[in-house]
């Protein structure tokens, strides 16, 4: 699920961050596992290497510019799926009484649009069994004008999104540590249009529970 849109089903989602001072640098992939998970033009597998700078402000704000380049390794361009995009964006990181608020935007320079986002992260500690429990809520909305690949009349694509959820972590050594965590997302308002033709509802976008969890190593 991204953006409230499902691009697959069960899924192998390992990835590697790197940080350097205030960089930090990341691969992340996407790859179904069986071919009932996999959604046509998406992750098969997806691949994105993406990168962040962090300007401290002061010890509650600080700024943050990036950029993410997704590509989809086996997309079928001749169907009207990218290939790649390439996605800058910027946030604004507020914390007050340990909430966390990031307002974020983003323009994709191939779909030719900004997504707008508000996330809000706030953690709450579990002494008793050694842990924490991270929360976190997302709500954004996209509006792209070059959606679909070599598409005349361009078709433009909106459409509104929120996620729930929360990550638990788990120590198993100094440099390792289990994370599980559930979120209910969703899409609304979500459609396609191509030049002066009707509206079209994006069917892909569904609300779903995801549960996740993940063995991560630090060194």
């Amino acid at each position: 699920m991204f953006r409230g849109v499902k691009l697959g089903g069960n899924s192998f989602e390992p990835y590697v961050t790197s940080t350097y001072g205030n960089w930090t640098l990341e691969v992340w992939a996407n790859d179904p596992i069986s071919n009932s998970d996999k959604v046509p033009g998406q992750s098969d597998p997806e691949i994105d290497p993406q990168g962040s700078y962090t300007f401290t402000i002061n010890d509650s704000t600080n700024i943050q510019p990036g950029f993410t380049w997704y590509t989809y390794v086996r997309a079928p361009t001749n169907q009207g799926f990218y290939r790649m995009t390439f996605e800058p964006n910027l946030a604004l990181n507020y914390t007050t009484d340990n909430v966390t608020i990031t307002p974020k935007i983003y323009y994709d320079v191939v779909l030719k649009g900004p997504t707008y986002e508000m996330d809000f992260a706030y953690t709450t500690p579990w002494k008793a069994i050694g842990s924490e429990i991270d929360w976190v809520a997302t709500v954004g909305a996209y509006d792209w004008t070059d959606s679909a690949n070599e598409a005349s009349p361009k078709i433009k694509a909106t459409g509104d999104y929120w996620l729930l959820g929360f990550t638990m972590p788990f120590t198993v050594s100094k440099s390792a540590k289990i994370i599980v965590g559930y979120s209910y997302t969703g899409g609304a308002d979500a459609n396609f249009k191509q030049g002066n033709g009707p509206k079209i509802t994006n069917t892909a976008a569904v609300n779903r529970g995801v549960v996740t969890a993940s063995l991560a190593w630090t060194f």
